[in-house]
C-alpha cells in the first residue's frame, strides 16, 4: 500500500481529531440541561461520561473527519458527525460487556460500566448514549442542508440497527450457542454488521457531507467495507496474539467463549494472508481520489499493523 502520509503524520492526525472529539463530548455530556429536557440525572450523565470520555482512539470520528476533509467540509460539522457516530459505539461497548453479553470486566484498561456502577445503571447510561447520538445528528451544526442531515441519520440507525451492528451482535450470540445448538456463522457477514457497519458508516458519512458522486460515494462505500473486515481480521488476531496490558482487557476471550473469528476459520497464516489482501483492496478503492486519499489509506494501514 503506498501513502504519502508517515506513520508519524497520521498519528498526529488522529490524536488531535480524537482530542477534539473529547471536548467536544464533553460539551454534548455536560450537567445542563437543553430545550425539552427535563433534568439529567447525576449518576446517569456520570455512568456516560465514565463510558465515553478519557479513553479510546475515537477511530469511527476520525474517518467521518478525514472523509469529509476530502470535500473540503468543515471539520466542525464533521466532528459533531464523528460525535454522534462515536456515542453509538460507546453505547454497544457498555452493553456488549454486560453479564448477559460478553461479561467483560475491564474496557481500556479500567472496570466496565457494570463494574464501576451496576447493571441497571449500565443499561440506561448505554440506552442514553444511544438516544444521544440521534439528537446530535440531527442539529444543525452538522450540516446547512435538511436533507443532507435526514440521510445522515437514516444511514446512521441502519448501520447501527437490525441490518448492522444489533443484528451482527444477535448473529454472534447465536454462533456461541446461547438459543440452542451452536452452529458456526457466516464470519465475514457477521463482522461486516457487527463491528465493520460502523467503521464504514464512518466512511461514507463524509461522503453524505459532502454531497459526493455515485461514483465517489461507490468508492468510499468499497473502502469502508474492506477496512472494516481489515480492522475485524486485526483484532481477531490481537486476541490470539496479543499482550492482555496493551489491549486493555482480557486477551484470549474470543476462545473462552467458544466465538467463530477470522483466525479459528482460516488460521493465523490464511487471517495474515487475507489482511494483507484487504489492505490493496482499500488501496485500490481510494483511487480515483488521488493524493486526497492518502490520509485514509495510512489508516487503514494503521489498522492492520496495530498492537491494541
Amino acid at each position: 500500500m503506498t501513502t504519502g502520509t508517515s506513520p508519524q503524520d497520521f498519528m498526529k492526525l488522529l490524536d488531535a481529531t480524537a482530542a477534539d472529539t473529547e471536548t467536544l463530548l464533553g460539551k454534548l455530556l455536560a450537567d445542563a440541561t437543553l430545550p425539552g429536557e427535563i433534568a439529567r440525572p447525576h449518576r446517569l450523565i456520570e455512568a456516560m461520561r465514565y463510558s465515553s470520555l478519557n479513553g479510546g482512539k475515537r477511530l469511527r470520528p476520525f474517518l467521518v473527519v478525514a472523509s469529509a476533509d476530502m470535500f473540503g467540509i468543515p471539520r466542525n460539522g464533521a466532528l459533531m458527525a464523528g460525535a454522534a457516530l462515536e456515542c453509538i459505539h460507546c453505547y454497544s461497548l457498555i452493553h456488549d460487556d454486560l453479564p448477559s453479553m460478553d461479561n467483560s470486566d475491564l474496557r481500556r484498561g479500567r472496570p466496565t460500566a457494570h463494574k464501576k456502577f451496576d447493571d441497571a445503571t449500565a443499561i440506561l447510561a448505554g440506552d442514553a448514549l444511544l438516544t444521544l447520538a440521534f439528537d446530535i445528528i440531527t442539529r444543525d451544526e452538522v450540516h446547512r442542508d435538511a436533507g443532507v442531515r435526514l440521510a445522515l441519520t437514516r444511514a446512521l440507525a441502519r448501520a447501527s440497527g437490525i441490518g448492522g451492528m444489533a443484528g451482527g451482535q444477535m448473529l454472534d450470540l447465536a454462533g456461541e450457542g446461547r438459543f440452542g445448538d451452536r452452529e458456526p456463522p457466516d464470519v465475514a457477514r457477521l463482522q461486516q454488521m457487527k463491528t465493520g457497519a460502523l467503521l464504514k458508516y464512518g466512511c461514507i458519512a463524509g461522503a453524505i457531507l459532502g454531497q459526493a458522486s455515485k461514483d465517489q460515494y461507490t468508492a468510499l462505500d468499497a473502502y469502508g467495507h474492506a477496512f472494516g473486515e481489515a480492522f475485524q481480521i486485526a483484532d481477531d488476531l490481537l486476541d490470539v496474539e496479543g499482550d492482555a496490558a496493551a489491549l486493555g482487557k482480557p486477551a484470549g476471550q474470543d476462545a473462552a467463549l467458544g466465538k467463530t473469528t477470522f483466525v479459528t476459520q482460516l488460521g493465523l497464516d490464511g487471517a495474515k494472508a487475507r489482511l494483507r489482501d484487504l489492505l490493496k483492496q482499500a488501496d485500490a478503492a481510494l483511487a480515483p481520489f488521488g493524493a486526497r486519499g492518502d490520509v485514509l489509506r495510512a489508516a487503514a494501514r494503521f489498522v492492520a499493523e496495530r498492537q491494541n
